[in-house]
């Protein structure tokens, strides 16, 4: 009987192709995986979580994430709350009046000292932080000391009258220009817009103010608000700054009060 003959198997060189197929089904699989579990439905989440907040008898707790701010600025929510209608109009009510009172106030002040304002030494300016009444130092103090003379007790009380009956906070910052002084009483400028700037917060205090809205801060020469390469900006930058603060702060909004009294002003 004649043997039945097989024929040769050949090599599959192309069976790495199944294994190629299996592996872009399972990284495709994988893919659809990942992106389904990353939509979360906020819905469906925030029924769910008010169900177990009622069920275990727990306070509501918020469930929009929390971003933790570098440079130790704090935490704060990543998502805005939404404030209802009514409560957003009473906001912008409640703001709108803080900022009439504030304007209020600085024209208040502009009056009382209207020669200075017209001489370019005293400006006022209101932003979002409130009423910034900014003083030269050499209409408050000689050369090199903090003692207030005569004359210029009365531009500070001027203002004191103006500022005695409001309970707003108040914030007195003492400013130099970058001259450097060193005597047995201020080392440096430090200790001289320091001394500045609280002999005003005790003079403030004497006129009724109550001492628990009085802040004293000394910044030297650290932040000018002109050049000091020029004698008209080290002046310009020897000043004490009265900063009345605002309760109420809308953010990027500076509203300018003219530095110029109208003529008709006594």
């Amino acid at each position: 009987m004649a043997r039945k003959k097989h024929e040769e198997e050949h090599e599959n060189h192309e069976r790495w192709l199944v294994s190629y197929a299996d592996f872009i089904t399972l990284l495709f699989a994988f893919f659809v995986v990942m992106y389904a579990i990353s939509q979360v439905n906020e819905g469906k989440y925030k029924i769910l979580a008010d169900s177990l907040i009622n069920a275990f008898g727990k306070e509501p707790v918020s469930t929009a994430p929390v971003i933790v701010q570098a440079g130790g600025q704090g935490a704060q929510q990543a998502a805005t709350p939404k404030i209802p209608p009514l409560q957003k109009t009473r906001n912008n009510e409640a703001l709108r009046r803080e900022k009439e009172r504030m304007t209020d106030m600085a024209r208040d002040i502009m009056q009382v000292l209207a020669p200075l304002v017209r001489e370019g030494k005293v400006r006022v300016t209101q932003t979002s932080v409130g009423v910034n009444v900014e003083i030269n130092a050499n209409v408050l103090f000689a050369p090199g000391d903090a003692k207030v003379g005569k004359e210029s007790e009365e531009t500070l009380i001027a203002i004191a009258r103006v500022l005695k009956n409001d309970d707003h906070a108040i914030q007195i910052e003492g400013h130099t220009d970058n001259t450097q002084i060193s005597t047995a009483v201020f080392p440096s400028n430090w200790e001289l817009s320091a001394v500045r700037a609280s002999t005003v917060a005790r003079l403030f205090g004497n006129q009724g103010i109550a001492e628990m809205r009085l802040t004293a801060v000394g910044h030297g020469s650290n932040q000018p608000v002109s050049s000091n390469d020029t004698a008209e900006g080290r002046l310009r930058n020897r000043r004490v700054d009265v900063m009345i603060l605002s309760r109420l702060t809308e953010q990027a909004t500076e509203v300018p009060i003219t530095e110029r009294v109208p003529k008709t002003q006594p």
